[in-house]
């Protein structure tokens, strides 16, 4: 079954085993494969690719990377399905990660509402600079500002806690 140029056959049969062993997982495996084929699909020049498989090794590629770089910013949960194991943390642990938090959330505050806005949007959502930018209507020079003026901020109150 041909597709842009490309044997759909040939891209589940060799693409998705490497995938699959790379993610760890089939289903991860079929959402990079899925999301690299849209991504073959919506390129522009896509009647000057003289080699479709090669280009969409590159494209697969690519997209295990963006795929690892957005996994990274979330950390996996426990899997609580024994709960006896489960270990409840000391009165002073959370006293102090109480602590720890309500300093964190005086720092953001005093930050100005763009500042804060650019952090949330940049660290938090995970959107980059460039749409930042665009979405804002400022330089991406200045999301940097802002950016580095929190982590700033930010950097001089984990210096007091240690």
């Amino acid at each position: 079954m041909h597709w842009y140029g490309l044997d759909l056959r040939w891209a589940y049969a060799e693409l998705l085993p490497g995938l699959r062993r790379q993610t760890g997982c089939l289903h991860r495996a079929w959402d990079i494969l899925h999301d690299a084929l849209l991504r073959y699909a919506l390129t522009r020049h896509r009647a000057q690719i003289t080699r479709p498989h090669a280009y969409l090794r590159t494209v697969v590629g690519a997209t295990l990377v963006d795929h690892h770089r957005e996994q990274r910013r979330f950390v996996p949960l426990p899997d609580h399905a024994d709960e006896s194991d489960r270990v409840e943390p000391s009165a002073e642990t959370v006293a102090a990660l109480r602590q720890r938090l309500a300093m964190l959330q005086r720092v953001l505050d005093a930050l100005p509402p763009r500042c804060r806005e650019v952090f949330w949007l940049f660290r938090v959502e995970g959107h980059t600079q460039a749409e930042i930018a665009m979405t804002l209507g400022i330089s991406i020079n200045m999301v940097e500002r802002h950016v580095m003026r929190a982590l700033i901020d930010l950097r001089a109150i984990k210096d007091t806690l240690q």
